[in-house]
């Protein structure tokens, strides 16, 4: 549980840290005379709050292009826009840009200036979901922690694009149009210190292959994926969550301990064709398996140990650490069997 809840809080904590040290700092370093200045400095289409004069807020404001960015500014926020281009014009005096949000405009990959985000040196989060993209940009800066593409057109992953981006730990793709075909064996290479992987509402048949080995959370849900290959999970040993929710796995596509990984914590099997419960580790604390075609549970069967180890009240060396169990959406009839309860123990709650 504490592996979980650190996972889950990490990159909030990394977040809300830098954002507090930078408030310290301004409010340290801002004298009140130079207000002006900074107001002065600021484009007429956007917005400078003097009391964080390191942030941009061009929000909201129906802007085809972007202004020139003063020199001050770290946080960007272009969001909810109609821009179609990035040029290197906007950026000449913003070397200290540490975030970009320009979610929601018209940006393509034609209209990204040639160079222009790889010399963004400082960047560390740069966020271009729901826009029409067709393939992930590319240089990208070498610094970058958080690259979110959602919600584009991207079908292509060029060859090298994330060699070089050993900083990043977030990388979200999902809703996109990414085949099989765009994710090779060497597409992740780089990604040295990547946390999360989300693929999700892709267009993918099978497993991704080589996801950097360090990945936390894998988020595969909304595919049509049909089978897990063998000790697939092997290569990523720190898997916590996984999530496979909404595609085409059947008991013959799970090898016999396919799921029984000691490292995932939360594993997710909703809207899938299972008929049975696979086996799973003792160190499971969340399995989702609501809306398959699952009859019965056998709690002798799916225990990961013996039921007369589970029954002995004195031992907790191994004790299964299932804490929630969905099962509703199934064929299952209630009562839950007795053998369930005997063996996972520390059960909070089941849905069935």
């Amino acid at each position: 549980m504490t592996l979980k809840v650190c996972t889950s809080l990490l990159i909030l904590f990394l977040v809300n840290s830098v954002w507090a040290r930078t408030v310290r700092q301004v409010y340290d370093e801002l004298d009140p005379e130079h207000w002006s200045r900074y107001t002065s400095e600021c484009p007429q289409e956007c917005f400078c709050p003097p009391s964080f004069p390191n942030a941009l807020y061009c929000d909201n404001k129906g802007l085809k292009e972007i202004p020139a960015i003063p020199a001050r500014i770290w946080y960007l926020y272009l969001q909810n826009n109609l821009i179609e281009t990035i040029s290197e014009k906007s950026f000449v005096n913003a070397t200290h840009l540490r975030w970009i949000n320009l979610n929601k405009n018209k940006i393509t990959n034609s209209g990204i200036e040639s160079g222009v985000l790889s010399k963004l040196k400082r960047l560390l989060y740069l966020f271009l979901e729901d826009n029409e993209l067709e393939e992930v940009p590319a240089p990208l800066p070498v610094g970058l922690e958080q690259l979110r593409l959602a919600r584009n057109r991207i079908s292509r992953i060029p060859e090298g694009v994330f060699s070089n981006l050993e900083n990043l730990t977030m990388l979200d793709l999902h809703q996109n149009s990414l085949l099989d075909s765009a994710l090779q064996s060497d597409t992740f290479q780089g990604l040295n210190n990547l946390m999360q992987l989300n693929i999700a509402k892709n267009s993918l048949k099978k497993m991704p292959l080589s996801i950097p080995a360090n990945t936390l959370q894998l988020f595969l849900d909304n595919n049509s994926i049909e089978v897990i290959p063998e000790n697939y999970f092997s290569a990523i040993p720190k898997v916590t969550f996984l999530r496979l929710n909404y595609n085409k796995l059947s008991d013959d596509g799970i090898p016999p301990n396919g799921f029984n990984v000691s490292s995932i914590l939360d594993l997710q099997l909703s809207h899938n064709q299972l008929t049975k419960i696979p086996p799973i580790n003792a160190h499971l604390e969340h399995l989702h398996l609501d809306h398959n075609r699952i009859k019965s549970v056998n709690g002798t069967q799916i225990c990961p140990v013996s039921i007369a180890v589970a029954e002995d009240h004195g031992f907790y060396g191994n004790i299964p650490r299932l804490r929630y169990l969905r099962l509703d959406g199934n064929e299952i009839q209630p009562p839950i069997p007795l053998d369930i309860m005997i063996c996972f123990r520390l059960l909070q709650a089941v849905v069935i």
